[in-house]
Formats: structure tokens, sequence, C-alpha cells
């Protein structure tokens, strides 16, 4: 989803989303901030960032890459500390998370920053931002974590920009919702270190990442990060931790849409997480750095969900294109539709739980 700044005038519940404004009692704010949960002090004040593979030495006074982790005087601090710039009820679809509870709304925040230089970002206005440059507002994670409570949004989505490096924030809001029963989901890159990533799986239900491309070379010179953390994280995120699991795929025309290359990502998935994990190919449209790309072609999405269910992955789906298809989910057995979508929209259920009706299959995923 495309966030402008000045999307966040006022609060209320609207077509919109969930906005903010002075009127209800909420200020917009100055950087916040709390001591970051993991780096090392080394000598003459600098410190060294632990949080994620960048592993950022900052002097006294300097941020680390993702912009909003700051040394003072030997302190590490995340500086956007309950300070989010965009706060909206989504769609859980719009995530996207098909397989985890469809139909439901999702109360989703974001501050600035991110640990990637992705040149097709969507939301750079916020991710690619220092926190003096974008408009927020101070919500505490009681704040939030109520608001969810009282928009009946059975989740809250740390989502949009990259909520991995505004962590400490993240993770208290997280431990505030699920206490008052509420679920916690993530749309994330990836890129964190092990331990961090553990600790924050312990409080979240779901997890999306994006899987940008199955290259080194394409991390390195469209993302400025690397491939080989991520398939790691996404091992310990499936396997070792049990949270539940979709990917993302954005294809984009010439850098990541060989047809080897994501045949080798598919079959990757299938071998090291497992057939049920769904996988969204999504629609690149131009933007920011690569405004000059074509949008993906139909055809290269639809050759992309092919090599999926060929490679055996059971849910493959396709993003960004609303009215195809692919976009609704199917019995693997009986191949028969069983949650019907038009964009972000549930037009048909049929699910009984999480059971096919026509062949009693089991489908993979939380729908209750």
């Amino acid at each position: 989803m495309h966030i402008r700044r000045r999307d966040f005038i006022k609060l209320g519940i609207c077509s919109g989303g969930y906005m903010l404004s002075k009127g209800l009692g909420f200020v917009y704010a100055s950087v916040r901030e709390k001591e970051a949960l993991y780096y090392k002090t080394l000598k003459d004040n600098s410190v060294q960032c632990l949080h994620c593979p960048h592993n950022c030495t900052v002097k006294d006074g300097k941020r680390g890459f993702c912009r909003i982790k700051e040394n003072k005087k030997g302190k590490f601090f995340n500086i956007v500390y309950a300070n989010p710039c965009a706060v909206h009820i989504d769609p859980i679809e719009k995530k996207p998370f098909f397989h985890f509870l469809p139909g439901s709304r999702s109360l989703s925040i974001a501050t600035a920053g991110c640990n990637l230089r992705c040149k097709f970002c969507q939301n750079w206005q916020i991710s690619q931002a220092a926190p003096e440059q974008v408009e927020a507002v101070y919500l505490s994670p009681e704040d939030i974590a109520l608001k969810a409570v009282q928009t009946k949004s059975r989740s809250i989505a740390y989502t949009y920009t990259e909520p991995m490096v505004w962590y400490e924030f993240a993770l208290d809001t997280a431990v505030i919702a699920k206490k008052n029963g509420t679920k916690n989901v993530m749309h994330t890159n990836g890129y964190v270190n092990p331990v961090p990533l553990r600790g924050i799986c312990t409080h979240l239900n779901a997890i999306n990442v994006d899987l940008k491309a199955f290259s080194e070379e394409y991390y390195s010179q469209v993302c400025s990060g690397s491939l080989k953390q991520i398939l790691e994280n996404l091992i310990i995120i499936k396997k070792e931790m049990g949270v539940w699991l979709e990917l993302t795929n954005l294809i984009v025309p010439s850098l990541n849409d060989n047809p080897d290359q994501i045949r080798k990502m598919c079959e990757w998935i299938y071998k090291n997480l497992g057939p049920d994990v769904p996988v969204h190919f999504s629609r690149f449209f131009p933007i920011y750095k690569l405004s000059t790309l074509p949008p993906t072609p139909v055809s290269t999405l639809e050759s992309a969900h092919k090599i999926a269910i060929d490679s055996g992955l059971k849910f493959s789906y396709i993003g960004n294109l609303p009215g195809n298809p692919a976009e609704s989910t199917y019995c693997p057995k009986c191949k028969k539709e069983l949650i019907k979508r038009a964009g972000y929209t549930i037009v048909k259920n049929v699910l009984n739980g999480s059971i096919c009706p026509y062949c009693n299959e089991s489908i993979a995923g939380v729908f209750v």
C-alpha cells in the first residue's frame, strides 16, 4: 500500500483507514526514544549494533544504516519509539495474508526507517526517510493495543516500512496486544540477526517475508542487502519457531523475472519450508528509482504462478492484479475454489474451519 505523508490528518474510521489528528487527544510528536536491545559499546563511545546483518559500527552522535537508531555518548537508542507515522485499519489480505484470519481487519502501524535500500520501494517517502522528515504522532504501545480492541481489529500489523528496525516499539506493543487477546502479524524484509528474530517470534502469530529474489547479486545491487541470512531466517520462523509464514515475491521486469531463478526459489521453498507455505507473486509498477521500467507483464506473473505449482507448492497467488483467478484459494486436492477474492475483498469463503467441504482436505493456515 502506498502511504502519503498527508494521509494522516483526521482520526476516525473511514474508507481510507484509521487516521490521526490532534482533535481527538493525539498530538504531533517530537522524536521519542528507547534504548536499543541489541548492541555493544566499543572504544571512544562508539557502539556496534547487533540487530541486523549490517552490524553497523556507529560513532557518538551518529546513526546506523536504518536512520532510526542513534548513538548518544555510548548508548544506542531507537529514536522513533512510540512515534508512528502511519496508522491504518486494513484488510488482513492487504499485508498480504491469505491463510491467516481471512476477511478480518488489522490495525496497521509503521514508523520511519528501513535497513534496506530497495530501488522499487513503494513506501519510500517513509521507509527511506529520517524521523525528522515525516509527520508522526505519539502513540504508546498501550494506546495502540487499546485501539485494536476498540476498533475490533483482530490483529495488529507491523508493516509499511521495516518493523524489525523499530523493533523495541513493535515488541512492546506485541507483548501488550497478546495479553489483550489481539493477534500480532508482521510484514518484513527478514533482514535481521537470529537472536532478535527469535525474541520477537515468540509474540508473533504470522509473518509475511518479502523474498525479493533468489540472487545475491540482486539483493546487493537493488536492495543493499544479502540473501543468505534471510534464507536462514525463513527456516527459523517456519521450522524452529512455528510461526505461520507467507512469502511475497515482487517480480521486477528484467531484474528478477528469470524463470530459472524463480524455479530455483520455489524448489528451495518446497525443500526447506514445505509445500504449505503460500507464495504471493506481486506485480511491479514503476516507482521510486525504477520509474522507467514497465509494469510486470501478466504473462510473467502467470508463468511464476505455474512454476510454483509445478514445483510442488500448494498455494501460489498473484498480487496487484485484481480479478485474476490466482488471487483466490483453491483446494490442492480437489482443485475447487474455497476462498474467492476480488482485490482485498472476500467474496466467498466455503471453508469449514480449515477443512475443504468438497473432499475433507485440511488447508494449512489459521482460519478461525
